[in-house]
């Protein structure tokens, strides 16, 4: 088994550090340009967007789709998990603070990929059974017609679910049993029968359950967090001018001044600073799409907008506050890896209640990652093997959440990475052979030529019309 690891780990990372990080931040750079710098036009459009669905009360998601607040919320609640702790202290470790500043420059462009991301959903969003489903799975197929359009769809709906809905969830469910044993003792495996029967309650309630569920779990969350994060900035406040001088210099200059991670180089502070950006806000993964689909928006570029606003919480807030609470803590240079960093780091300035606050933290981010991801491999299965075949993805996805959260196994954590790639590559070769169309969507210039090549399903019209 440990040998198996480390054959897909070499994969992984080859796959990772050589193909896809480049691919990725390519297609970044590409629609930043191609579209004129949208992130930054269209950034306060975004704002405004979001909130013009939230309501205090609730917006029932039906089988037209869901509001774009919950959309967002759907989307976020996939984006902000695990990594937003552990993956930004693995960051810190191995590129040092400058990994941080690029972090930000992948969170930038790629704010212009999920942009592309979220106007092709809701461009290609179908009906399927009654109700309003899109995903890559169906603008890859609009993009490439035939048997090889057919065969690259399908390689991705088995990539994300592979990925996502099983191996994908046991690392998260891990992560809320390893945190909950360190803070309270709790043995891993009674978190994880909570954790699998809560989860399982929700993935039956189907999208409706599901939406309700995040558009209140994600705002909750990322206060507590934020909040978190902004005491023990304050209790640190003398050492935040260091923490960005040290971000900004060692972005550049790894060995130019003390706080450095001895050893780093300007290349791995990129790498490591890219690939966990990029992991960690999902831009050109082809994961959120599926939630932006159902947004009930009058046109494609307004989820666009509310697309990027995701990206942006993620990497420059909840990312950011992350990286800013273990550099003013000094712990960086403590030896401490991934989730003991953090601990350490909040340990520092809340005593006994670190531990305490990172597994809540490790809870919310976690378990709504698992509701997140499960919907994304949902919509998958009903494309592939039809709706009979949900309940049935359900209960494995529970399963999973149970088993992982006792098992730790090198090799799921690999073959997670490595399939989560995987799915990427289909998703990013659709979307720079749509990306003209998505040029001229944002632009309102969409010819006869697109409308005879790229219908639109009226069945989604009428059905968005019905009261």
């Amino acid at each position: 088994m440990e040998q198996a690891a480390n054959i897909v780990k070499l994969i992984k990372d080859f796959f990772w550090d050589n193909i896809l990080l480049y691919l990725l931040c390519g297609t970044g750079i590409y629609f930043t340009v191609r579209l004129r710098f949208i992130q930054l036009r269209k950034f306060g459009a975004g704002i405004r967007q979001m909130f013009s669905g939230f309501s205090l009360k609730g917006k029932k998601a039906d089988h037209r789709g869901m509001s774009s607040f919950q959309a967002l919320t759907t989307a976020i609640a996939a984006q902000v998990g695990t990594g937003n702790i552990t993956g930004c202290a693995t960051a810190l470790v191995s590129g040092g603070p400058g990994a941080i500043f690029w972090m930000w420059v992948s969170a930038f462009f790629g704010m212009a990929t999920i942009y592309s991301e979220a106007v092709l959903a809701q461009k290609f969003r179908t009906v399927q059974g009654g109700q309003i489903t899109g995903g890559p799975i169906y603008y890859i197929r609009a993009a490439f017609r035939g048997r090889f359009g057919r065969i690259l769809s399908t390689f991705f709906s088995i990539a994300l679910i592979l990925a996502l809905g099983f191996m994908g969830n046991m690392v998260q469910s891990n992560s809320i049993g390893s945190a909950f044993k360190n803070a309270f003792g709790i043995h891993p495996f009674v978190t994880g029968v909570v954790v699998a029967v809560i989860a399982g309650f929700i993935f039956l309630g189907g999208i409706k359950r599901l939406a309700s569920v995040t558009e209140k779990l994600v705002p909750v969350m990322a206060a507590f967090y934020i909040v978190g994060c902004l005491i023990i900035i304050a209790i640190n406040h003398e050492m935040v001018g260091t923490a960005f001088q040290q971000i900004f210099v060692l972005a550049f200059q790894p060995q130019a001044m003390a706080g450095g991670v001895a050893g780093v180089t300007v290349r791995q502070a990129m790498r490591y600073g890219i690939a966990r950006g990029l992991f960690s806000n999902e831009a050109g993964m082809g994961s959120t799409p599926h939630a932006h689909a159902l947004a009930k928006v009058e046109k494609p570029e307004d989820q666009g907008y509310i697309a990027m606003i995701g990206v942006f919480i993620d990497t420059f807030i909840v990312l950011t506050l992350t990286a800013l609470v273990i550099l003013t803590s000094g712990m960086l240079s403590s030896g401490g890896t991934a989730t003991t960093l953090a601990q350490m780091a909040f340990n520092q300035a809340f005593g006994s209640f670190g531990n305490i606050f990172v597994a809540i933290c490790m809870l919310f981010f976690a378990f709504s990652t698992i509701i997140g991801w499960y919907f994304f491999g949902e919509v998958n299965i009903r494309a592939l093997f039809g709706r009979k075949a949900v309940p049935v993805y359900g209960c494995i996805v529970a399963l999973f959440v149970l088993v992982g959260s006792v098992l730790k196994v090198d090799l799921v954590w690999n073959l997670s990475d490595l399939f989560n790639g995987l799915m990427a590559l289909p998703n990013l070769i659709a979307l720079l052979a749509l990306s003209g169309l998505v040029s001229r969507i944002s632009r309102g210039r969409q010819s006869a030529a697109d409308a005879e090549r790229y219908p639109d399903d009226p069945r989604v019209q009428n059905l968005m019309q019905q009261k």
